[in-house]
């Protein structure tokens, strides 16, 4: 997905030269704190996995990692930052890579994901869980289905915002099901399970964290559908969205770290390395675990052919679905 910028040989020598404050950085970095952008309103599973893993990351660093949300327009807001900043090392994204791979592919941007961004890391792949609140007195996906068919218009299906996974979702299952839903977009997921709580809407999506997982304890939230290339190991009675008949919603989030284009090459194989190294630890491993969530480590080219994979997959399906804004 990210391009290597080829130089015409008369300009050798100025790139090189050009190179040098940069050379110079790398092999003193990091010196102060490394600030991470999540694009997303605080308290998801951006956060709830990723804090972890980045406070443990600062540790083997021996540097401070300071983290901020930046939650707007399904993370194309905060991932507008990143790319503007300075590519130093010092800025970076854990997000999920629907800014990167689904939003180009809807809406104009500032930045330009391959010319404006690096792969760095991989985090994991999260299912998506398709719940119903208290305002949906509904059992079952079929039901929900019938409702919305028998209804259309009349049931709220919250998202984590306009161009998000949830949102491509909703639209898969709206073109092969011939239900009908209002959308509900957020600009994240902590305000969406707070209004979820609050019975404000019938439907919405999220990847399973703690506080998702709680309140499926409670019986305040429930799962009619998951998605992944198999069952939930915490949901296993809960079937697929594939197993449902909607193979085309059947899609999962993937969350990593991404750095400005132009970021050294041995900081961002660095910060692979330590990604990597933790991702491996009890601590994290447990954490994925117990969400549902699964650790992915791939090297900086790997992840970078597998954006590119994943942006041409959701291009086809956008195109094919007819989805637009």
């Amino acid at each position: 997905m990210l391009h290597r910028r080829h130089f015409l040989a008369h300009s050798s020598a100025l790139a090189a030269a050009s190179s040098l404050p940069l050379l110079a950085r790398s092999q003193t970095w990091p010196n102060k704190p490394v600030r991470v952008v999540i694009p997303y309103a605080a308290g998801g599973v951006t956060d709830n996995v990723g804090r972890k893993l980045i406070e443990q990351m600062a540790r083997a660093l021996g540097q401070a990692m300071v983290v901020e949300n930046k939650g707007g327009a399904g993370g194309t807001v905060g991932m507008a930052e990143v790319a503007k900043a300075a590519p130093d090392g010092y800025t970076l994204a854990l997000s999920a890579i629907s800014p990167l791979t689904l939003s180009p592919h809807l809406m104009k941007l500032s930045y330009t994901p391959a010319k404006d961004l690096v792969a760095v890391a991989p985090m994991m792949y999260s299912p998506v869980y398709v719940l119903a609140t208290s305002a949906y007195a509904g059992k079952s996906w079929e039901a929900l289905i019938a409702d919305a068919k028998a209804k259309p218009g009349t049931i709220r299906f919250a998202t984590s915002g306009v161009g998000s996974v949830g949102h491509i979702m909703l639209e898969q299952i709206q073109h092969k099901t011939g239900a009908q839903f209002i959308h509900v977009p957020y600009k994240g997921v902590g305000q969406t399970v707070n209004d979820a709580v609050g019975g404000h809407f019938e439907i919405m999506t999220a990847n399973p964290f703690g506080t998702i997982n709680g309140l499926i304890a409670q019986s305040k939230l429930r799962v009619l559908a998951t998605t992944g290339p198999q069952r939930a190991p915490n949901q296993p009675q809960i079937a697929t969205l594939a197993e449902k008949g909607v193979a085309e919603a059947n899609i999962t989030s993937l969350f990593g770290f991404m750095a400005p284009a132009r970021t050294p090459a041995d900081i961002v194989n660095r910060l692979n390395a330590v990604v990597q190294e933790q991702l491996a630890t009890a601590s994290i491993q447990e954490a994925l675990r117990s969400t549902d969530n699964v650790g992915l480590q791939l090297t900086p080219q790997e992840f970078t052919a597998l954006l590119q994979q994943e942006s041409a997959s959701n291009a086809d399906i956008i195109r094919k679905a007819q989805i637009t804004l």
